[in-house]
């Protein structure tokens, strides 16, 4: 069954400011790389661990909300640091309540990213793709008649940068909904995983080392990541059964 995009595109804006999202979008991702690469580090959460403790034990409401805004800012902005502040979420505010913090803050940042896309270049691009002939239309159609098994593939493996996951989906029409809803699900397996090394930090800081975070390489976790991938692209794999068989 093909899923459909049910949002309803808002009224266009003319001339160049419907790109202007976008652009500032990437204005702020390029400074950022360039400023803020030794700023959002493990390094820094080090070296102030112990403020940003007595910071949140004396206003803890105000941190939860400033540690939020601040992982929004990171993810719609394409800032580096976002493993920094995973694991900052888990050393503050421990696995849980710091993995619903962690997936909150990512998940509103890649859809303020998405629509930013949508409203700057997706609609345009999807149309074109429409009216088009040949591999670009069969991608946009691939995409949306599998639309929550590409998407929940996209966030729950690797399988292409955070940010590309968060642009691509905008320009080729898929709906928001969609869209969020598949982002909250597929990342927050792996927010788990890193969020609870971020809750072991205090033992890692205390014994002069580094976070292993190629924990979600270990058997134990990453057998039921590829089995929960497995699943999501079951309805892939009987749609390709069934097309190559004739069936309905």
């Amino acid at each position: 069954m093909s899923s459909e995009n049910t949002d309803e595109p808002g009224p266009a804006r003319s001339g160049w400011t419907r790109y202007l999202p976008i652009l500032v979008i990437g204005a702020v991702a390029l400074i950022g790389a360039f400023f803020l690469q030794d700023v959002l580090s493990f390094e820094t959460l080090r070296d102030n661990r112990e403020a940003l403790i007595a910071w949140r034990d004396a206003n803890y409401a105000l941190a939860v909300a400033g540690f939020v805004a601040a992982y929004v800012a990171i993810v719609a902005f394409s800032l580096p640091g976002a493993t920094v502040a995973t694991l900052t979420g888990g050393f503050l505010f421990g696995t849980f309540p710091g993995v619903l913090f962690n997936v909150v803050g990512a998940t509103l940042g890649a859809v303020l990213i998405f629509l930013a896309a949508r409203a700057g270049l997706g609609r345009r691009l999807s149309k074109g793709m429409d009216t088009s002939e040949g591999r670009l239309k069969r991608i946009k159609e691939g995409i949306q008649e599998n639309q929550w098994s590409m998407l929940f593939l996209m966030r729950l493996l690797p399988i292409v940068p955070f940010f590309v996951a968060n642009l691509l989906p905008a320009l080729v029409g898929v709906g928001l909904v969609p869209f969020a809803i598949t982002t909250l699900l597929g990342i927050t397996p792996g927010a788990l995983v890193f969020t609870s090394v971020g809750a072991g930090l205090g033992a890692v800081f205390a014994a002069g080392e580094t976070p292993d975070l190629g924990i979600i390489f270990e058997p134990q976790v990453l057998l039921p990541l590829l089995g929960l991938a497995a699943l999501s692209a079951l309805p892939l794999l009987i749609k390709a059964v069934k097309g190559r068989k004739g069936l309905a």
